[in-house]
């Protein structure tokens, strides 16, 4: 532990400096009379607790994070010029937030959920955002999307709870949901703690040398602690025991020096393989087979600090995907792209618009050159410097080099799907991972799937779902019907 409670600061004061006489009466006119406005003290401490609290994100509320360290243990550089990945041995800090998904700020832990692995790396140029989760897919595949399928997830605009209706209804609609949903009611839908858990990029990125050559990439972090699960059952007893067992978990393990930490590897498609791929390599609803591009080990992270205060560093963290460093850029994933926007849109509205300004959010190894000044938390770091481009004062110039390569396109503008391959195909992966289950495992699945189709008010909604399925894996579809049936009398 890091606090001295023991150690005496000095006297208490206002948030302006001066010293607080008395912090346990507040300023009355005479003994057991009202209140008097001119007790700063007491305003200023009951305006400030009102304010305390920033709007929640959305999505992945319900968060824990850490600082730590990457590693690179293998020479990348004939793929990427990103300097952070540039020599053998090289370390770079990170701060990494994991979350669940749907859940609010105060939910439990230990629930059937998607995890967020968002990680930081404080580079020498600039820091990178990796927005990723503890699944290498999702749900959808089109940005577009996303708010219908969150809507689904959240509380009913009528009865004020998650209704099995609403998500089944959009997940039997959506059939490119099928893999996802059925990596979730398997037994990795419920990690034991954030420790034992995999994290991925999930989404394709776009990685480039200096040549200007240009590769395709996707992010997996092993944990070197073992995948470890909890049954719905375990899971329920220690949401409703602990609450906050997966939070704990991780800073006490921090806290005696026992610090978790993940293998990384990358997988790399060479950009001209992409067009004709068998099926399409940008769809986050699709993993890549490892047959075709086998993981290659290139770091270690490891998490070996914790945050000394939840509020500045876990709430006020913010992470973008469009937050790039020279050498790695987006790919046409649709869902990455309207990623891009919304993530920093979102914490400039949740934490404003200079959150950017706060330590856990600050690059370390070089200063943010920006025109942006003033609003909201704005703190004078540019003084009286100008604030336009170009200028003869000595001000930030353009590099003239762009951080990736430019993707070619062509055709006319419209609401286009993605470009066909040959094997587009929203039920193959979801087949193929049922028949790599065991049978305890599939026996665990169906339970899982069936316990939450079987409360859907309406057999239509119910026999879409089960479809989706049944087109996955013949047999599966078979024994989850007949499970739905059972329970649904």
């Amino acid at each position: 532990m890091t606090q001295e409670a023991h150690v005496t600061q000095g006297p208490l004061t206002t948030e302006a400096g001066a010293p607080v006489a008395d912090n346990q009466n507040s300023e009355t006119a005479g003994v057991g009379g009202p209140v008097l406005v001119q007790d700063q003290a007491l305003l200023e401490k009951l305006a400030h607790f009102n304010r305390e609290r920033i709007p929640e994100r959305i999505v992945h509320a319900r968060g824990a994070g850490a600082y730590g360290t990457f590693t690179l243990t293998r020479d990348v550089s004939q793929w990427t010029r990103a300097k952070f990945l540039s020599e053998v041995g090289k370390q770079t800090e990170t701060f990494l937030r994991f979350s669940t998904v749907a859940g609010n700020l105060g939910s439990a832990d230990a629930v059937r959920d998607p995890r967020g692995f968002a990680l930081k790396f404080y580079t020498e140029e600039g820091n990178y955002d990796l927005v990723g989760n503890n699944t290498p897919v999702f749900f959808i595949k089109d940005a577009i999307k996303f708010p219908d399928f969150i809507h689904t997830q959240k509380r009913d605009p009528y009865t004020g709870s998650q209704e099995a209706d609403n998500v089944w209804d959009f997940w039997g609609l959506s059939p490119e949901s099928t893999h996802q949903v059925t990596w979730l009611f398997g037994d990795r839908g419920i990690p034991a703690t954030l420790r034992h858990m995999n994290g991925y990029g999930s989404h394709t990125y776009q990685w480039n040398n200096e040549a200007g050559e240009v590769f395709w990439v996707k992010y997996h972090f092993k944990t070197d602690q073992g995948i470890k699960n909890l049954t719905t059952d375990e899971a329920n007893r220690l949401s409703g025991v602990d609450p906050d067992s997966h939070q704990r978990d991780l800073r006490e393990s921090i806290e005696r020096g026992d610090f978790p930490s993940w293998t990384v590897q990358v997988q790399i498609m060479p950009a001209a393989e992409a067009a004709t791929y068998r099926f399409n390599p940008f769809d986050l609803t699709k993993v890549w087979p490892h047959e075709d591009y086998p993981p290659i080990e290139i770091g270690k992270l490891e998490l070996n600090r914790n945050p000394e205060n939840i509020f500045a560093e876990v709430e006020q963290s913010i992470f973008s995907p469009a937050h790039f460093v020279p050498g790695i850029g987006p790919s046409p994933d649709k869902m990455l792209q309207g990623r891009l926007f919304a993530y920093g849109d979102a914490h400039r509205y949740r934490v404003g618009i200079n959150a950017d300004h706060l330590p856990v959010n600050r690059p370390h190894a070089t200063e943010a050159r920006t025109n942006s000044r003033d609003g909201y938390l704005y703190d004078g770091r540019h003084k009286g410097t100008k604030n336009y481009e170009p200028n003869s004062f000595g001000g930030p110039f353009q590099t003239d080099r762009p951080l990736w390569v430019s993707t070619a396109v062509s055709g006319a503008t419209g609401n286009h799907e993605a470009p066909s391959h040959a094997e587009d195909n929203d039920f193959v992966q979801a087949g193929n991972l049922y028949r790599l289950m065991s049978g305890d495992e599939k026996d665990r699945l169906i339970e899982n799937l069936a316990g939450f189709i079987s409360k859907v008010s309406r057999d239509d909604i119910a026999e879409r779902a089960v479809n989706n399925f049944r087109q996955a894996d013949g047999d599966f579809g078979k024994r989850l019907e007949a499970a739905v049936q059972a329970l649904r009398g």
